[in-house]
């Protein structure tokens, strides 16, 4: 059986496994449908991004959507596609981590809807507090034998004889933990529906045989695909190995943008669908144009766009493609002055830095003086001299000549100036 967001999650490339009847239940009336999101940082990161859009997928489409924060699964650790067991969280880091997810979901989902599927934020940890181990292993453990648990793939990779490492029984409890989240959310806020990556199928199928046995509930599932690049590797990070943040703090608005202005032809193909809410229609002639002209990156541009301005805003956009301009296109020393501390510092990190006070400046400093002597941007006098004459030299993005005197007048948020040889040879002076 058709059913519009089946549909549409298909043509995006966003189904991998369906549990039998999802299609029937969600055209049969408004479906509760929930994605749990661990806790390991006070931000989630471009690999969280899929399962978001799934939960905005599913309320864009008339069903209610419940963003669950795993406050007490995050306390034990997902042993799913980890080859160890990972570090247990004390309740205050915890509680910080669930913070700085709950503001960022906030962002994507509608938590006012006047249609009566406003998205709701739950938190396991606020049933799985008080819930004592005795009543647990009554109530949830004794539904599933350990035999079916066994038979989960993440538990047969870690115990493995490959694998040497084992689990505890801390881990191996996680998908009964996970479970029960399906189970009590299916009794109190009627959710009949689960989504996450293709890797949580295993976790997610006990919550609906849970279901199944302990109150002969019919519940649904279904996963997407776990995003990779053309090559094979694995999707999310930057080229030094960096997980690529949501939280502009630790990703500037900056490097986010570039980091999707930098993805491969044959990938943004793929990514467009994914990432965007952009129609089919639209994203077919995209991809049409981009092929007759690669050259121009249109496909990388409409990604970057879209996806910077739903994570941090039209401003933060215009900042990056500010910024971009910094290092790729033309650019005044007025547009360089008119970028904030943090996206400067990103444009141009690791660019070598010297310090010079500020009082240094307020008599003025010979150019050649900067150059060489204050900062050893330059070997010498005379090749500061011969770069001048060739009008090699920028200062904040203007040419200068040898009589050129650098003051306070020329500094960018009052404590940087840039020294720029040629095209690509940058400096940047830390006045202080």
């Amino acid at each position: 059986m058709n059913n519009p967001l089946i549909e549409e999650l298909t043509w995006r490339g966003l189904i991998h496994n369906i549990m039998p009847g999802t299609a029937e239940q969600l055209n049969k009336e408004m479906t509760t449908g929930y994605v749990g999101f661990d806790p390991t940082a006070d931000s989630l990161h471009v690999g969280s991004l899929v399962p978001i859009f799934l939960l905005v997928h599913l309320q864009r489409h008339g069903h209610r959507p419940v963003a669950l924060v795993g406050g007490a699964t995050g306390m034990i650790g997902d042993p799913t596609g980890k080859s160890a067991e990972r570090n247990l969280l004390d309740e205050e880091t915890l509680e910080k981590y669930v913070n700085g997810i709950k503001a960022q979901l906030a962002r994507f989902l509608d938590f006012d809807g006047r249609n009566g599927n406003s998205a709701i934020l739950v938190n396991n940890y606020d049933w799985m507090k008080d819930f004592s181990f005795i009543d647990f292993v009554r109530n949830v453990g004794k539904h599933l034998t350990v035999n079916y648990m066994m038979a989960k793939d993440s538990v047969k990779s870690r115990l493995s004889a490959e694998s040497n490492v084992g689990m505890s029984f801390t881990e191996f409890t996680y998908q009964l933990i996970q479970g029960y989240d399906y189970l009590y959310l299916y009794e109190k806020l009627g959710v009949k529906l689960q989504m996450g990556g293709s890797d949580q199928w295993g976790n997610i199928t006990t919550g609906t045989e849970l279901i199944r046995r302990t109150i002969q509930g019919e519940a649904f599932a279904f996963t997407c695909p776990l995003t990779t690049k053309a090559d094979g590797t694995k999707f999310g990070k930057s080229e030094g190995g960096e997980n690529i943040w949501l939280d502009k703090k630790r990703t500037s608005p900056y490097k986010f943008y570039q980091f999707w202005l930098n993805q491969a032809d044959a990938d943004c193909e793929k990514y467009i669908k994914i990432y965007t809410f952009l129609d089919k229609e639209t994203i077919d002639d995209l991809i049409e144009h981009h092929r007759k002209e690669p050259h121009l990156r249109e496909l990388q541009r409409k990604l970057a766009t879209e996806i910077t301005i739903m994570v941090h805003g039209v401003d933060e956009l215009h900042k990056a493609e500010k910024a971009s301009q910094m290092l790729f296109g033309k650019s005044t020393s007025e547009d360089l002055k008119s970028l904030d501390t943090d996206t400067f510092l990103s444009v141009f990190e690791g660019v070598p830095q010297a310090i010079i006070t500020k009082e240094d400046l307020e008599n003025g400093l010979a150019i050649v003086d900067v150059l060489v002597e204050k900062s050893g941007f330059l070997k010498s006098n005379s090749e500061a001299r011969r770069e001048l004459a060739t009008n090699a030299i920028s200062v904040n993005k203007e040419k200068i000549t040898d009589e050129f005197i650098l003051d306070t007048s020329h500094l960018i948020n009052d404590k940087y100036v840039l020294l720029q040889k040629g095209k690509k040879n940058y400096f940047i002076l830390l006045v202080e």
